[in-house]
Order: structure tokens, then sequence, then C-alpha cells
């Protein structure tokens, strides 16, 4: 529990305070150390597919200055660092050879890590498929789940048991919908069937992770995915029409992983709702039982809420909600779903900011699952950061962001919510996707031509947080 009865809410001894990064966003290098190249390498060097035609071949360099990066993370007094793995750094092909080279870097970060006092929680995959996967189908082919567990099980044998927290995947959401549906993400592809096809392969992508890290370090290790859960709200509370609407959409952006990961289903109306789609047939016996592993702990990223009604014909389409993309919409089988704009105030992304939304969240998890504990694993905002004339980023915005959400956080755990820890996103600027360096989120800033790392006002407020887990004034950095 938080005890809130002061003006400052505190947080217990145990709760993990962490931030949290990609590798293709940060670490660069992206030819070097036997590196093989990944979907996002090929949609970022594709023209008109990022802002500017960025890359992360670059990125933040975070290959070469992650001493540096670590030695941040020690100042910042970070519990745990949540990093994700470059499969074709460790892995080119996805199948075949592993790269004993990629496999030290990640095995030097551990170590340097551990030594730094700092709790090492690993991502298998953040969107990143090694590029000769994608060649043979990529998440649409079943062999992909197949070759992800055994990369899982050589991740398990190489780190062991340095890693606190094992989490398979990051936001299969966005990889299935956002890479398969609406094309806005790698590998650009805009397929209804493949995208559905895609949720079912990642969901058993976990599984066989799961099981795989299991059999290796036995029933000790601390297994997570990570989802990213959308708050949907209906226009009209009144409209039946508009109630649906929030159904269909908590259908495929929620239930489609919550109802096979922690269910053995998929739910009926999922089904329903994509029937004209496909008969799922592409799931085979046994599937759900090997999805359904147990779980230790669930992660939860967290940036905004959406607001839908039925579609009556006048206005656009359902769009990307949760990560500000627009393209064909990724809702498959929410055809007719409108989103509509939200309120402000609103980041930089043009997504609303709605601290109570994540309550809403959390306390709806523990009424759904009361026995599996949660993390929130991303929250963060982009906003039109500035250096000052004094040297100084003074992201007052960030830290205001910053402090109503964890607040939301300690709100949910004081009716009953059981969550663990909280990652802020990000620690670094960093290669923003499709909107390539032109978004900030960051709590330290990156001069990208120099690579020089900047502490925000948001880092340093953030460092107080941690140091005694109690929630400071927005004022206090």
């Amino acid at each position: 529990m938080t005890d809130a009865t002061t003006d400052q809410r505190t947080f217990g001894e145990d709760f993990l305070w962490g931030s949290a990064t990609a590798a293709y966003q940060i670490e660069g290098a992206a030819a070097e150390g036997g590196r093989g190249p990944s979907i996002w390498d090929t949609f970022s060097h594709t023209p008109g597919r990022t802002s500017n035609g960025d890359t992360g071949d670059v990125a933040v360099d975070h290959y070469h200055r992650w001493r540096e990066d670590v030695a941040l993370m020690k100042d910042l007094g970070l519990d745990a660092y949540r990093f994700s793995i470059s499969w074709s750094r460790v892995q080119p092909g996805g199948t075949g050879e592993f790269n004993a080279e990629g496999i030290g870097f990640y095995s030097d970060l551990v170590d340097g890590l551990v030594a730094a006092g700092i709790k090492p929680v690993v991502t298998l995959y953040h969107w990143d498929l090694p590029a000769e996967l994608e060649a043979r189908g990529g998440w649409t082919n079943r062999e992909t789940a197949v070759a992800f567990g055994e990369y899982a099980r050589r991740m398990a044998v190489e780190l062991g048991d340095r890693i606190t927290v094992w989490t398979t995947l990051n936001e299969p959401w966005c990889s299935a919908y956002l890479g398969y549906a609406s094309g806005v993400h790698a590998p650009g592809r805009t397929e209804p069937l493949a995208a559905l096809q895609a949720v079912h392969h990642l969901n058993l992508a976990h599984g066989l992770a799961a099981r795989a890290i299991r059999e290796v370090l036995g029933d000790e290790a601390q297994l997570s995915v990570t989802l990213n859960l959308h708050v949907t709200r209906p226009d009209d509370p009144d409209s039946e029409s508009d109630r649906d609407a929030v159904r269909q959409i908590d259908a495929v952006g929620n239930r489609a992983f919550l109802g096979p990961l922690l269910e053995g289903a998929y739910p009926v109306d999922l089904l329903q709702d994509t029937a004209a789609i496909t008969d799922w047939s592409f799931v085979e016996d046994g599937d759900l039982e090997t999805i359904a592993q147990r779980l230790d702990v669930l992660g939860v990223n967290y940036y905004s809420t959406g607001r839908v009604r039925r579609h009556d014909g006048t206005g656009e389409r359902a769009q990307a909600d949760g990560h500000g993309d627009s393209g064909a919409t990724p809702w498959v089988g929410a055809d007719d779903v409108e989103f509509l704009p939200q309120p402000g105030p609103h980041t930089a992304m043009g997504w609303n900011i709605d601290p109570a939304g994540l309550t809403e969240l959390l306390l709806g998890l523990r009424d759904s699952y009361p026995d599996i504990p949660l993390m929130i694993t991303e929250n963060g905002a982009a906003f039109e950061d500035v250096v000052d004339a004094d040297g100084r980023v003074h992201d007052a915005e960030r830290v205001s962001y910053l402090h109503d959400h964890i607040d939301a956080v300690g709100q949910a755990i004081d009716a009953g919510a059981d969550v663990r820890g909280y990652f802020v996103w990000s620690l670094l600027d960093n290669f923003e996707w499709a909107h390539g360096y032109e978004r900030r989120f960051g709590i330290i800033r990156v001069d990208y031509g120099t690579q020089e790392r900047l502490w925000k006002d948001s880092a340093r407020w953030y460092q107080r947080l941690v140091a005694a887990s109690v929630l400071p004034e927005v004022t206090q950095v």
C-alpha cells in the first residue's frame, strides 16, 4: 500500500523504480559486431516511411556508450533497467548460428548493471524482427514463433539467473496491427488476415519462450509479457451502439492477448467479429495450452485513452489509437468504429493526458486477474523540449505528467491493485520509430549531433522520487 495521508505520496520500500529503452531506438551500430538487419532497418531505409528519412543506424550510440549510460542510471539511483535484446544482433538470421560478439555485448551490459546495483529486466522482443524471418512470412509464419522459442532458450542459457525479470514481448498489439494491418510500423504491410495470424503467432511465441526459459532456469525464473492495454470509452455512455463499439475495440485490442495469455482461450466475440476475415484455423491443437504459461508479473504500458462511437459514414474510421500514427485502420474486425478527438491537454505526440485512465486500467486488471502482480513497464511523454540559456532543459510539462501518473498508480494501489513497480519511458531521447528524431521522450536529453547526454529537470525530479520513494511536488527539482 502507499501512504497518501501526508501531502506527498509514499511508496513501499520494495517498490521497483526504473527506466526503459528499446534496442533499435538507442543502440545504433546497425552494421557492427556481426548484427544482421531487422525489419526496422528495412522499413526506416524505405523512402517515405519515417520522418525526414530518419533511421536507427546510429540512434544514440548506446552500443558504444553503454558504460556511460549505466553510470547515468546509477546516478539517477534506479533500482532496475528495462532494455530489449536485438534478436538480429545475437542471431542475425533469426535461425541458425548465434553471434558470440552480439551475445557478449548483452552479457557485458548485464554484468555492468549488476555491478552498479541495478536489476536487469530484459525484453526479448521489442518489434525488431530479423529481416530474414520476415522474408519467410514474418509473424504470419508459425515457424517464426518456433524460432523465437529457441532464441529465448539460448538467451536463458547465456544470461541465466542474472536477469531479474524475463519479458517475452513488448506490445504485441503494435507488432501485429501496426505492422501488418495499418502498415505504419515495420514491416509496413496492410493485410487484415496477416495481422490476425500475427496476433496468434506472437501469443504462441510468448508461450514457447516462457516454456523454454523455465526449462533452462527452473520455476524460479520470473516471467512477464508487456501489453499496451487500451482504455476506451463510449462517446455516449447511454448508447448501446457506442458501448458495443467499445466492446469491439476491447476484443481486438485487449482481450485478443489477455484471453489466450491468461485464460487459455480467444474471446468468442473476437472470433465472431473477425469471421469475415478468417476462421482462425491457424490456431492448432495444443496452442492455447502452450500460450497460457504462468506469469509472475504482467507488464502494463500506458500513455493515453480513446473515445469511440459507431461509425456513421461521415467521419474518419478508427485509426491507430495508442501510438499516434495515422494510416489504414489497425482495428481489424472493428472497421465500423470511429475514434473521436480527445480533449486536451495533449503531448507532442497528440495523445491526450489522462492519468485517471491509468488508475481505471489498473483497477480493471485487479478485478479481472486479482492473482497476477502488475508492473508499469512504460509511461512517459514527449514534449517540445528546449535547452535554455543556462544549459538546462526545464521540462515542467513532463514533470507534471510523471507526477500525476505516478500518483494515479498510487491511487490504484490504495484501491487494492498489486502494482510492484514503475519504469519511466524513456531514459534517453531516441529514435521514435516512424517519427524519427522529432519526438523526445527522454528524461535525459541527447544532442544527436554530438551524442552529449544532458539531464532534464524531469531526471532530477525522478532522482528525488527514487531516492526516497516519496512522490515529490512538481516544483521539487
